[in-house]
């Protein structure tokens, strides 16, 4: 499918503008989620020490009496006899430490890190490394007498360690999950460009088959033109004779170009859902009067034409006469064509609930299963060595099927090999709002 390079290039820089918006976004998304899960445990920690360093300031403040000298039941306040206050709470990963008004170290309590270094009580909040590149987050609180003189300040630190390996863990599931989600994105956006372009690649496969259809069907009435025009120049002199009859064989290779061209003009209106006239037609008589003027060349190819009108009433509807009577003629003529001699067609006409129900049914040499999605393209012949012999340029039910559909209706085929083949026609009832109009 891909073989052709313009297609293969646009669809490497599909695949690829795709994979690297997708990276920048699952990045920017990797990021948010690492600050925010970084965030949610620094508010934690600062909940939790915040917590614990005011219920110890307020136990400590009230047993100080002079400043910068911590007496005996202060010491009893500190760590390990306050587990009711860290035991719950990682004990092992703090300390205290509380200095004078100088900012000298008077007593130490919980787990002391080695190497540490000694900040100023006046900094609220701090973040300190210990020789061994160990981070801990610290809260300084000022300390009071009970006579309110400034007695020192108090540092409650925590160990970051465990915040630190989890953050750790996070940045190596973002850095591994990221290479990983690429390659998926990746391979999914080479999978999608593909889906996506498959519809272009058939359209412009399309275009390619129709132009080189258009190529072959102009090219045999114009050479034989140009055959013709080159013979009689060639002569020394033309009897009339043979004069009328090189203006026949132009007239005829003529009127088959003009017959074609018309072809493609009404096939393009009809795709753009464009009726030239509607008004109320009347399917009983358009049945009735094909049968009546393709009889004789029915007779003429030894099958038997016959119609079977199953409504009691003139079925009426809405659109143009003219295209109605040219779709029901496209497939009679199919069928005469492809119906041996012997043979029988019937042209049904019948209705359901909301449809009027035409029928185009033969007993000819029926349409492979393969063949019967393709047989409405155009210049779509089943004989793939596209014969002449049966006449036609190939655009007969792709013809059909655009007057169906511009009236809102739908065409549908049953066929089986050897046994014959059945065109059925649906038109609405009620379609005079499905119809576009243009005036002539």
């Amino acid at each position: 499918m891909y073989q052709n390079k313009l297609f293969q290039r646009t669809r490497w820089q599909l695949a690829g503008w795709y994979t690297l918006v997708m990276g920048f976004i699952l990045s920017v998304c990797g990021l948010g989620l690492y600050e925010a899960v970084d965030h949610a445990h620094q508010q934690t920690l600062d909940r939790e020490l915040e917590s614990v360093a005011g219920t110890l300031h307020d136990s400590i403040e009230t047993t100080l009496q002079q400043p910068g000298k911590l007496n005996a039941t202060a010491q009893q306040l500190l760590p390990p006899r306050t587990q009711h206050v860290l035991g719950v709470i990682h004990q092992g990963d703090y300390y205290i430490r509380l200095l004078n008004n100088s900012e000298q170290v008077i007593a130490v309590a919980g787990f002391h890190p080695e190497g540490l270094p000694l900040t100023s009580g006046r900094v609220t909040w701090q973040t300190l490394e210990d020789l061994q590149g160990n981070r801990y987050h610290q809260i300084s609180l000022p300390l009071h007498t009970r006579n309110n003189l400034d007695w020192g300040y108090m540092q409650v630190g925590r160990s970051l360690k465990d915040i630190d390996d989890y953050l750790a863990n996070v940045r190596l599931i973002l850095l591994l999950g990221l290479p990983i989600a690429m390659v998926l994105v990746g391979g999914a956006s080479w999978w999608l460009a593909g889906l996506a372009m498959q519809p272009i690649y058939q359209s412009y496969s399309q275009i390619q088959q129709f132009t080189a259809d258009v190529a072959h069907e102009l090219r045999t009435p114009l050479a034989a033109l140009g055959a013709t025009v080159e013979s009689a120049l060639g002569m020394p002199t033309l009897s009339e004779a043979e004069a009328r009859d090189t203006l026949r064989t132009v007239e005829r290779q003529n009127r088959r170009l003009t017959t074609l061209v018309t072809d493609l003009l009404l096939l393009a209106r009809l795709e753009r859902q464009h009726v030239l006239v509607h008004r109320k037609c009347c399917l009983n008589d358009i049945i009735n009067d094909l049968v009546e003027e393709l009889a004789a060349w029915a007779i003429a190819s030894e099958v038997q034409l016959i119609a079977e009108i199953k409504v009691h009433q003139q079925l009426q509807i809405v659109g143009d006469e003219e295209q109605l009577y040219r779709l029901v003629s496209n497939l009679i003529d199919n069928a005469i064509q492809y119906t041996p001699a012997g043979g029988v067609i019937t042209v049904r006409l019948d209705r359901s609930d909301r449809h009027a129900v035409i029928q185009v049914q033969d007993t000819g040499i029926g349409i492979a299963p393969q063949a019967q999605q393709r047989i409405f393209d155009r210049f779509y012949r089943v004989s793939s060595d596209r014969s002449r012999h049966t006449g036609g340029s190939g655009l007969g039910l792709a013809i059909a099927r655009a007057i169906v559909q511009a009236h809102g209706g739908s065409l549908q085929v049953q066929s089986e090999l050897g046994k014959g083949s059945t065109f059925a026609i649906y038109l609405p009832l009620n379609i005079s709002s499905n119809i576009n109009t243009v005036k002539r």
